[in-house]
């Protein structure tokens, strides 16, 4: 018993100095985000700020368009996630528990999509896009997530059919005695059952969508449609680094994820070995 205690000291130890390293990014970030722009730059550098500075919160947005780039990453966000949980269970539940033709070869060729890199398709997508006019709007950004694809869409269709894949077959036969449609099984008895595992789609979605910096940059011509991602490059770019600034900014854009996880993470877990996940 005193060797298994041992054991588990170590094991925390461990765990703490790893959270350890990865938690600095984090607080150097936070601690710049409060410095004057002199001691950003200062040498040597300082973790903690001598000198308190909250107002550079308030200037993020005097110098920066904060609250739209906000509401413009929330459209495409919630829309996005809205999207795929609308379309990823419908195809997750045609190819896992519906017997029709092509099934079995439709699965393996939408897994080989998966595989190719999103660089190979650019070209295709953004050529096919302006030939349907739409350069310049949200709809590249959020239309896909309709139709199961987007950022990450096959991965979210495979995470559900491995779960609905372990729903007993004789519920479902249950249900179509009873004289239950498709449909009906589909709405009354799969969706409810996968509620951890919708979630878990629907914070990979919510994390992808908000922190997509190459979507937005493609597809977006004016400033006043910029997403949180490309605005704060463009005010990076445009000026003179201003890393005080800078940091206070990627702080309040690092915020809604950080809620997102803290506040979900019951289901995130929960969803993930439902999903047959493995960490």
């Amino acid at each position: 018993m005193v060797i298994k205690d041992k054991k588990k000291i170590f094991t925390y130890i461990a765990v703490s100095l790893i959270s350890i390293v990865y938690l600095l990014p984090f607080v150097w970030l936070l601690a710049t985000s409060f410095k004057s722009f002199a001691e950003a730059f200062s040498i040597p550098p300082t973790l903690l700020p001598r000198e308190f500075h909250p107002e550079n919160y308030v200037e993020v947005f005097r110098r920066i368009p904060f609250a739209r780039y906000t509401g413009n990453t929330l459209l495409i966000t919630l829309s996005s996630v809205v999207g795929i949980l609308i379309s990823a269970p419908m195809a997750a539940f045609a190819v896992s528990k519906i017997k029709w033709k092509g099934s079995k070869f439709l699965f393996p060729l939408m897994i080989g999509c998966m595989l190719i890199p999103i660089q190979v398709t650019l070209v295709p997508l953004y050529v096919t896009f302006k030939k349907m006019g739409w350069i310049g709007t949200y709809l590249p950004l959020i239309v896909p997530a309709f139709l199961g694809g987007g950022l990450g869409g096959g991965y979210y269709i495979f995470l559900l059919r491995q779960f609905f894949l372990g729903v007993p077959d004789s519920l479902i036969e249950s249900a179509e005695l009873e004289g239950a449609s498709t449909r009906l099984i589909y709405w009354h008895i799969m969706l409810p059952l996968s509620k951890a595992a919708l979630i878990t789609v629907g914070i990979f979605m919510f994390l992808n969508t908000w922190s997509d910096f190459m979507g937005p940059l493609i597809y977006l011509t004016r400033d006043t449609m910029y997403t949180l991602g490309i605005g704060l490059q463009a005010f990076l770019t445009s000026h003179h680094v201003e890393w005080h600034l800078l940091m206070a900014a990627s702080v309040l854009f690092s915020i809604p994820t950080l809620l997102m996880f803290f506040f979900a993470q019951k289901y995130f877990i929960e969803g993930a070995k439902t999903s047959g996940l493995k960490f």
